[in-house]
């Protein structure tokens, strides 16, 4: 008589899961805000909603880190692809002008690495702690056969919560207003299909890291958001420069954007000279050093940068609001 089969010979392992989970309650611990009322290991997450709003409208946002894991997993480097995670989504809903509430995240893998995946849960945390919200819970999933040996992969999910009065819509923009842009931290999330197709054919100097994280922009925007007049938000993500900005605009308006206005990183010189990239397409794909943009009045331009950078932000006007024939777009100069 042939020996029974257990779930442990078809490759998942329960105690494994059950040890990760008791191994990120700390970390996801120190993410907790007071309105959490359970925090993971149960079938779902409980949140109040902040007493101070009086109109409270809920904003959620969805993503994940893509191809740029496929780096992570060569370089065997799992600590940072977390705060990615979370970033990618937490500053989606920061562009409505929404507060990240909390957040949930899905790790799945073939087979359950317990280091590898407890370090890329710790960079979720520090993630959520970036951003002020609580990491509510999420779902580890084992799949025998659907990943390859040593890969895994990862989405996540954002709920915030602005004021009704006080959602960021874009509808205020007018011509003549000023386009202020955050530092990206370096490629972010986006575009590292093309990045490893570069990587084929030249490798950069190791002062040139493309694991580094994707900046979280919530708390000194949240605080702008309370002393100056934002009109509108664009986090700058797949589709670059090009594509996110005329997302903030209404019909007949336009961004001329000055690209000599910032110093674009390192990185994106690296990355057009390596793979011949045209400068079109460098703004159609990647932030090139610039990862979020507001648009302000042009008389709140300086005191909007001056609190910015007294919050740690490097900021710079890189462009104003014009009238458009047409839909709402973006021209670079």
């Amino acid at each position: 008589m042939s020996k029974g089969l257990s779930y442990r010979d078809a490759g998942v392992d329960i105690d494994a899961g059950d040890a990760l989970v008791e191994a990120i309650k700390p970390f996801a611990r120190r993410t907790l805000r007071p309105e959490v009322l359970a925090g993971i290991g149960g079938f779902g997450g409980l949140c109040e909603i902040p007493k101070k709003y009086r109109q409270p409208v809920l904003v959620s946002g969805t993503d994940g880190v893509g191809t740029k894991l496929k780096l992570a997993f060569a370089l065997g480097r799992h600590d940072t692809v977390g705060i990615d995670l979370v970033a990618m989504s937490v500053n989606d809903v920061l562009v409505q002008g929404a507060e990240p509430l909390f957040f949930l995240d899905y790790f799945a893998c073939g087979r359950l690495d317990q280091r590898v995946a407890a370090e890329v849960i710790k960079g979720i945390a520090r993630g959520c702690e970036l951003a002020g919200c609580a990491l509510l819970g999420g779902e580890t999933a084992e799949m025998p056969g659907m990943y390859p040996e040593g890969e895994y992969d990862l989405a996540g999910f954002c709920v915030g919560v602005v004021e009704k009065a006080a959602i960021l819509d874009g509808r205020s923009i007018r011509p003549g207003d000023t386009i202020l842009g955050l530092a990206s931290s370096g490629a972010h999330s986006n575009g590292y299909s093309l990045i490893r197709r570069i990587l084929e054919r030249a490798q950069p100097g190791p002062e040139l890291d493309l694991l580094e994280p994707t900046r979280i922009y919530v708390k000194p925007v949240l605080a702008l958001l309370e002393r100056v007049a934002v009109k509108g938000l664009a986090h700058i993500t797949g589709g670059g420069i090009t594509g996110n900005i005329p997302r903030t605009l209404p019909p007949g308006t336009r961004a001329r954007i000055d690209k000599a206005s910032w110093p674009r990183p390192p990185v994106f010189d690296w990355l057009q000279r390596a793979g011949n990239v045209a400068e079109e397409e460098m703004f159609r794909v990647f932030n090139c050093g610039i990862g979020m943009a507001l648009v302000v009045a042009a008389g709140d331009a300086r005191r909007a940068a001056d609190a910015l950078r007294a919050a740690g932000e490097a900021v710079y006007e890189i462009g104003s609001i014009e009238l458009s024939s047409g839909e709402a777009d973006c021209v670079i100069v």
